[in-house]
């Protein structure tokens, strides 16, 4: 709603410079608003979305969760071999139990399996492919199923080469460690994924920290016929290179050298750190061997071999082809791993940036809200001349009953010199505001009726019946302390001030809702409101304390209902203008704040939203040249940066800190959050310092970052989907109980107004 300039005012205020009038955009028709809807909260499509994200975080720490490359020593628990049959310690390094007559097999005399553990690797298996390429032999590669998932081309790559593949686990965990079930999810896991990269079955089967046959014990022996009941032959070692030590070549050339002329599985690592010695050691182990006259083999073509020239039959081994359902199924776990894999990858992208943006915002705190503070304290620190000009104060009301007596009493008997009038807007409401507001017998009090149409029609409506021009704008729920309108007009001394955000208190902080309330108010609002200052870029005055030029307002165009936060759109609309907007904190208001999480986020809906929708009205506004172009850069990107994403982000530091906890080193993961909450902790006590107030209530912060920062999230999270649809809200009115301190728990009742004190109804 716009007003014309009152005859006799000048057309712009005396600044320095002239200010420069907002472009203002058009507002949609009432067709296209009657279109929009809010999208109302769904709590089933929030708890989906975290146990989504629940589930892709346990998938990935499930594929990480046990694996400790190589540098582990070989597992020794337990000990005595009773149970395991002589047939096996005595035998090959290839064990089939997949008969009631467990047996065990050697390789041919001059053969060699070249055999490799704890791959793919992007790197050393490519390296180990090469060498093996360069002398034309194949390998047998006993594969990790979460190393599968991250290379599945190169697994393919070993398969179509006519390398082996056989099953290392999914993890890498010590067996006898783990009950059966888990061991069969460990080998399935691990087959399926295979299935899935090379559309092989394999039935060869490695198990993790194992060695020679005749280290076998009777902790194994369970493990032994499991794996023969689920298929699979057992392969160990003869010779085993060392080469995770990594103590040299040479070494690990001479423990892979069989005795004599006899055949040999040797084990070697492509995987699990750095396999460079590894590589050497077969471009030279390879070629030595040849020359004694060996040649090298798979597992699978050197058991087959070896039963050919035993004249057995029924055992062979070697790849079978995977069915379908194995293969879609393998792809489909490829495709979860990986997926968790990048959202992983992501969080800690974002851990980054959160870290980044919260350590960003807390130094630019601590500089400029300080040195905010030490300007004001500074000795002969004024506005200007006193400013003793009359206020005229409006108080848009719809349906404040239960705290509109003590907020009119309170703004009615300010101690400004200069006189105050109260203007009371009622905006259709329904229980009696009006009737307890003009039942007060003010003699500074007006009480005007209006049919409802918003709370920017009822300051509007305030602003146009208003006699002076200093304008006060207050919710109806707010008691003013006695010095409030005098100490929250003296910025006007200033002539390029054109509006004044005062000091919002909550009043009633017994509750645990309450005390995070006055927490936030204290560092997010007050706090941000020095830094907003000092930049030259407010973004808000609070509508429970703010106070405008009336040639500043009306300059900007008034109050709209193009947006849920009129006081944010307007205060934009003063910034890119060129007039200052400062923050008084000495001017102090209580208020009421929400006293249930329902209440609560219904308020914290409607200001996140609006605020949305006010910097997407500004939005061009950044292109901009001048005054409304500077707002405008810093302003929105603050706000973006401040006021969006690091909230949406935040959430990440305490899923990754519970990750950490249950999944990663527990020690450092509560040392990383516990110095993430010491800064919130530092913030805290500078923000409280400046505003004089009493630290104690800080003990209630940690559990802040549990609860109410969550449901902060969820808001924005909310607004965000809202204002994709372009929603509209009205009026968004809270329970009020009247506990603002300064008077008593509840309004006196209504008293009928005298017919000659009647209040004076118009419309808007």
């Amino acid at each position: 709603m716009n007003h014309p300039y009152p005859p006799g005012r000048p057309a712009h205020p005396p600044c320095s410079r002239t200010p420069e009038r907002p472009r203002q955009h058009a507002r949609p028709g009432p067709a296209a608003r009657a279109r929009r809807f809010i999208p109302r909260p769904s709590w089933t499509v929030y708890a989906m979305v975290f146990v989504l994200l629940g589930g892709i975080l346990f998938v990935q720490a499930y594929a990480n969760g046990s694996f400790i490359p190589d540098y582990r020593a070989e597992n020794t628990f337990g000990s005595g071999q009773d149970d395991v049959p002589d047939e096996i310690l005595e035998g090959g390094p290839i064990v089939n139990t997949t008969a009631d007559r467990p047996q065990s097999y050697r390789l041919p005399a001059r053969t060699i399996a070249l055999t490799f553990d704890d791959g793919p690797d992007p790197v050393w298996t490519p390296a180990v492919l090469e060498v093996l390429d360069k002398h034309q032999v194949p390998g047998t590669f006993f594969v990790l199923g979460n190393q599968v998932v991250r290379s599945p081309d190169l697994v393919r790559e070993l398969a179509e080469k006519g390398h082996e593949l056989g099953v290392h686990t999914f993890t890498h965990p010590h067996l006898t460690q783990i009950p059966g079930w888990q061991r069969r999810m460990e080998y399935t896991q691990t087959q399926l994924v295979i299935a899935g990269a090379t559309g092989q079955r394999s039935n060869l089967l490695r198990f993790p920290y194992s060695s020679r046959a005749d280290a076998f014990v009777d902790q194994d022996w369970p493990l032994l016929q499991q794996a023969g009941e689920l298929g699979y032959l057992s392969v160990v070692n003869d010779l085993d290179s060392r080469d995770w030590e990594r103590q040299g070549t040479e070494g690990m050339i001479e423990r892979t050298i069989p005795e004599g002329y006899s055949g040999a599985v040797t084990l070697w690592h492509d995987s699990g750190g750095d396999r460079s010695q590894t590589v050497e050691a077969l471009d030279r182990y390879i070629p030595m061997m040849k020359d004694r006259g060996y040649t090298f083999t798979t597992i699978s073509e050197g058991l087959n071999r070896a039963l050919a020239e035993a004249g057995a039959t029924g055992t062979t081994a070697g790849p079978t082809e995977a069915t379908f359902t194995e293969r879609w199924r393998g792809q489909m776990l490829i495709m979860a791993v990986r997926a968790a894999d990048g959202t992983f990858v992501l969080f800690g992208v974002l851990f980054v940036l959160v870290g980044t943006l919260t350590i960003g915002r807390t130094v630019l705190l601590f500089v400029l809200a300080r040195r905010h503070a030490r300007k004001r304290r500074r000795r002969g620190f004024a506005w200007g001349p006193p400013v003793t000009d009359p206020v005229s104060v409006i108080v848009p009301a719809y349906n404040e009953k239960e705290g509109i007596a003590e907020a009119v009493r309170s703004l009615a008997t300010g101690d400004h010199p200069g006189g105050i009038e109260v203007v009371v807007v009622d905006d259709g409401s329904t229980d009696g505001t009006a009737d307890i507001a003009a039942g007060l017998g003010l003699p500074n009090v007006r009480v005007v009726r209006k049919p409802n149409g918003g709370k920017p029609s009822a300051l509007n409506t305030g602003v146009a019946l208003a006699r002076h021009d200093l304008i006060v704008m207050v919710d109806g729920d707010t008691v003013f302390e006695p010095d409030a309108i005098r100490r929250l007009v003296q910025p006007f001394g200033d002539p390029q001030v054109g509006a004044v955000a005062g000091n919002v208190k909550v009043g009633n902080r017994r509750s645990m809702i309450a005390k995070w309330q006055h927490i936030e108010y204290v560092i997010g609002f007050n706090l941000d409101r020095r830094l907003y200052e000092t930049l030259r870029c407010m973004p808000t005055i609070p509508g429970a304390i703010g106070a405008f030029r009336r040639e500043a307002l009306e300059y900007a165009g008034g109050m709209t209902d193009e947006t849920l936060a009129e006081d944010t759109d307007v205060t934009m609309a003063l910034g890119r203008a060129g007039w200052k907007v400062v923050y008084e904190e000495n001017a102090r208001a209580w208020t009421e704040a929400p006293t249930s999480f329902g209440q609560l986020w219904k308020q914290r809906y409607r200001w996140s939203y609006g605020t949305m929708q006010a910097m997407w009205k500004h939005r061009r506004s950044v292109l901009d040249k001048g005054a409304s172009g500077r707002f405008s850069r810093r302003c929105l990107a603050f706000l973006t940066l401040f006021g969006v994403l690091l909230p949406l982000t935040a959430p990440v530091i305490d899923l990754l800190a519970i990750y950490g906890l249950i999944f990663l080193n527990r020690t450092e993961t509560a040392l990383a959050w516990s110095a993430m909450l010491g800064l919130q902790f530092l913030t805290a006590i500078v923000a409280f310092r400046l505003d004089k107030e009493k630290l104690g209530v800080l003990w209630v912060l940690p559990l802040q970052q549990f609860v109410y920062r969550q449901l902060m999230y969820l808001v924005l999270l909310q607004s965000v989907v809202t204002a994709l649809t372009g929603g509209r809200l009205g009026w968004q009115k809270l329970k009020r109980t009247g506990l603002a301190p300064g008077g008593p728990a509840g309004p006196p009742p209504p008293v009928p107004a005298p017919a000659a004190a009647t209040a004076r109804r118009v419309r808007p």
